[in-house]
């Protein structure tokens, strides 16, 4: 097969996959006109608002305002990166993928894939160790989990000996320095040359990333005497902390469907609660809440529910990512759990237990006033405390609405007033929200147009482009030049919404007459945007005195106002 890269590897799998082959595995779609219709795949609907274009490879949904083509669908649905999307539709479509670049860049390439194979050995070792009859399996069944949810997570077992996974990896070929790399073996401290397994006798948990390959692992302590109850793989080329969750590849589209993630802690808590029916939950996996992390949350929602533990370690953790989810632009809520227990505690005991906690959840704001309040007795303790805990919480909100209903809660909360609470407030940096780049105005406004001849001009030009090759398109081309004079913004990038209303608009097969009353409506907005030109210039004369600018201006504006008028007695 002949080895391509860059872009012309990306046009040969769109050439090869059709945008509904690649859609369809993930929505059931029917032929709607020109377009597949189906259910928004990111959002909970009863009425169809997802549409495929086949003839551009596009798409677009309006129930979240999102649309793009085979790869940024793959994308959004696989939580990966753009090379991530290539790989999976590369692989789909039996084209092998040749980066061109230098040999140090295919070297590590290289190096990157035997650390995977690595660790895809690893975890059929661990799983294959994990019998029925071990300690392990045993330590896992009275935590819980069933027999179907220690298979479906491919649980495993790290042997209680210093050498076993190396030796079973080295004997397939693995070296050592490949290993190590892993993070699956270290050299002692105080032998250097000798190496031995970094997990041992634990209950293994495979860490995958959002596209479910397996980069790292958790392993829980099965004697009462090891120092470290969970041992976490140490940062590798596959495995960064601050970028992975745990659960997110089994949980994205639960997110994606609910519109809210419910984050906690601990290994258990997320596997015992996918195992009731919350399989929207995701996981630390030993680190703080990340910026990186935010951004992998909010590629499916903008809601976080937070459930950590009630200790005031808990608590800490909880109203650190709080604000950093708050600065992210989310909405962020706290599920308050009793005091002593964990979601694992709760959710063994009775699934209903914790649906009614999280149905309880609070706004993060109210969740920490109201635990401060039953905490802190002594008014003047629980005025610091609000002031150190919460109304940083409160600058971290994005909506001065919502920043306003928070103040009012606050001063009902401490007995004082909004005015006191504001002036409170205190003076914390918040980083500015990005600004999206404007395309061409769409059919709906969905971008903010500079006016209305901007809105109906990127009416026009999403209709040529939208039919493309009719007698349509070329009717409104040679009406389009006509009125501006000029046909040089006919190939501006047009919004995916602003194409897809108009397919929508004209249907299938349009006659070349089916946009006259679009074209009425653009040259009524020219005509009227010159004649409000020509009236400045009139007063900008009359002001000046200048009776030469003022004929030809006045000749101009009744020139306008007739065509103006004639163009209003046809419509």
């Amino acid at each position: 097969m002949k080895e391509m890269a860059g872009e012309d590897t990306v046009q040969q799998v769109k050439d090869k996959l059709s945008i509904v082959e690649v859609i369809s595995p993930y929505v059931k779609l029917t032929k709607a006109g020109k377009y597949y219709r189906g259910l928004s795949p990111f959002n909970k609907e009863k009425t169809p608002s997802f549409y495929v274009n086949p003839e551009r490879g596009s798409y677009y949904c309006f129930s979240s305002s999102q649309g793009g083509d085979q790869f940024s669908f793959i994308q959004a649905m696989e939580g990966v990166d753009f090379k991530g999307a290539l790989k999976i539709l590369a692989e789909k479509a039996g084209i092998e993928i040749v980066y061109q670049g230098s040999a140090e860049n295919r070297a590590s390439k290289d190096r990157v894939e035997r650390l995977r194979e690595a660790m895809g050995k690893a975890e059929v070792y661990f799983s294959t160790a994990l019998g029925e009859g071990t300690d392990a399996y045993a330590y896992a069944a009275k935590r819980g989990l069933t027999k179907e949810t220690i298979a479906a997570w491919n649980l495993g077992l790290a042997p209680d000996g210093w050498r076993s996974l190396l030796e079973s990896l080295t004997s397939e070929g693995f070296t050592l320095p490949e290993l190590t790399a892993a993070g699956l073996v270290k050299e002692a401290d105080e032998k250097r040359g000798t190496f031995y397994d970094r997990f041992r006798n634990r209950l293994m948990f495979p860490i995958r990333d959002a596209a479910g390959r397996t980069v790292a692992f958790t392993g829980r302590a099965l004697s009462p005497d090891d120092q470290a109850k969970y041992l976490n793989s140490p940062e590798t080329d596959l495995f960064k902390k601050s970028e992975v969750l745990f659960g997110m590849d089994r949980a994205k589209d639960a997110i994606r469907q609910r519109g809210f993630a419910i984050l906690v802690e601990g290994q258990f808590d997320l596997i015992l609660l996918h195992q009731a029916g919350f399989t929207n939950t995701i996981a630390l996996s030993g680190t703080a809440l990340s910026t990186q992390h935010l951004s992998l949350i909010k590629r499916y929602a903008d809601n976080l529910m937070l459930c950590l533990d009630s200790d005031r370690a808990g608590l800490a953790a909880s109203a650190k990512s709080a604000r950093a989810a708050l600065l992210a632009g989310m909405r962020v809520k706290a599920i308050r759990m009793p005091e002593g227990k964990d979601p694992a505690d709760i959710v063994s005991e009775d699934a209903h237990a914790f649906t009614n906690l999280a149905k309880d959840a609070k706004s993060i704001i109210e969740f920490f006033l109201a635990v401060l309040s039953a905490q802190e007795k002594d008014e003047t303790r629980l005025l610091r405390a609000v002031e150190g805990i919460v109304l940083p919480l409160v600058v971290a909100v994005k909506s001065s609405l919502e920043q306003n209903r928070f103040i009012d809660i606050i001063a009902r909360a401490v007995n004082s007033t909004p005015e006191a609470v504001r002036r409170a407030l205190p003076r914390l940096e918040v980083a500015p929200e990005e600004k999206s780049p404007l395309s061409v105005s769409t059919l709906s406004g969905s971008a903010v147009p500079s006016s209305v001849l901007e809105v109906r001009r990127g009416m026009v030009i999403a209709v040529i482009q939208a039919y493309a090759g009719t007698a349509l398109a070329d009717r409104l081309k040679t009406e389009y030049t006509r009125i501006t004079g000029a046909d040089d913004s006919l190939d501006l990038p047009v919004d995916e919404r602003a194409l897809f209303e108009a397919g929508l608009t004209y249907g299938e097969t349009p006659d070349q007459h089916a946009g006259d009353e679009l074209l009425q409506m653009f040259e009524q907005t020219v005509l009227s945007a010159k004649l409000n030109e020509a009236t400045k210039q009139l007063r900008t004369a009359e002001a000046q005195g200048d009776q030469e600018s003022i004929t030809e201006a006045m000749h101009t504006f009744r020139a306008l106002s007739a065509q103006l008028a004639t163009l209003n007695s046809v419509r």
